[in-house]
């Protein structure tokens, strides 16, 4: 486990090779895949935006609307990665066998779990986009502020693309995804900073936010969002930075000996 950690995989052209063959079969699914991407961020905006809204006064300086705003992006771009990443690549290694025929050709496994990556992280990505126009549209994201903080939401859609695919070589069924999404996913989605400010947490579970990706991201998007910058930024994006390259390197190691071995 430890000497996975270190385990870089190698860069080479059959990483975009696998990527477009995702991306030819996403356009297959465009128009259902986009549909979910757009109407679930709005169900959680409506109810919580404009319902629970009523109700709550300005949060530092907002209305419910634009605090949970930013929120809506940084989450719809974590679950997409994460049932991407762990539900289309398990059903991809154990069900319909394309990993084993595609190392059959010249790419290699390292290229192959780095296109996995890339394509989740990318479709992952799109889910962001096509949430912060919607948001832009209706006026709760400033253009210039996305613009700057579209950086940070990509690194945090590698992060959990990274993680997703990850699990999925881990996985003996799909049950197993339960555990992580109910224990792991849902939580982080509910207490890092989406929904209330991270000051209203107990001290324990403050600090515990902290180890979680997904508090780094947000903070850093409200940022951009609130033009307030300090030094917890680069420790923000440092963080993640690691999270990033030590999931990959384990997803790359553990994926490789499930396909070579």
């Amino acid at each position: 486990m430890i000497s996975d950690v270190f385990y870089f995989p190698k860069f080479g052209r059959g990483v975009i090779c696998v990527w477009r063959r995702n991306f030819l079969y996403f356009r297959y699914t465009l128009f259902t895949s986009l549909t979910w991407i757009f109407i679930e961020p709005l169900l959680y905006l409506f109810a919580l935006g404009y319902g629970l809204g009523k109700f709550v006064t300005q949060i530092d300086g907002q209305n419910y609307a634009q605090f949970i705003a930013p929120a809506m992006m940084a989450t719809s771009g974590m679950f997409v990665a994460f049932f991407e990443g762990t539900y289309s690549t398990y059903t991809k290694l154990t069900r319909q066998n394309t990993y084993q025929t595609i190392i059959l050709t010249p790419i290699s496994p390292d290229e192959l779990v780095l296109g996995e990556i890339l394509w989740v992280t990318s479709k992952a990505f799109i889910s962001v986009v096509s949430v912060a126009i919607v948001l832009t549209v209706m006026g709760l994201v400033p253009i210039d502020s996305l613009l700057e903080s579209l950086g940070v939401l990509l690194l945090m859609c590698w992060v959990f693309a990274a993680m997703g695919v990850w699990l999925a070589t881990m996985a003996k069924s799909y049950e197993w995804f339960s555990y992580s999404q109910s224990g792991f996913i849902t939580p982080m989605s509910l207490f890092c900073g989406t929904y209330f400010p991270l000051s209203q947490l107990p001290q324990v579970l403050k600090y515990f936010s902290y180890t979680l990706p997904l508090t780094h991201g947000l903070m850093s998007v409200r940022m951009f969002f609130a033009g307030e910058w300090n030094s917890m930024f680069f420790v923000n994006v440092g963080y993640l930075l690691m999270l990033g390259v030590i999931l990959t390197n384990l997803a790359s190691a553990r994926l490789e000996r499930k396909l070579v071995l």
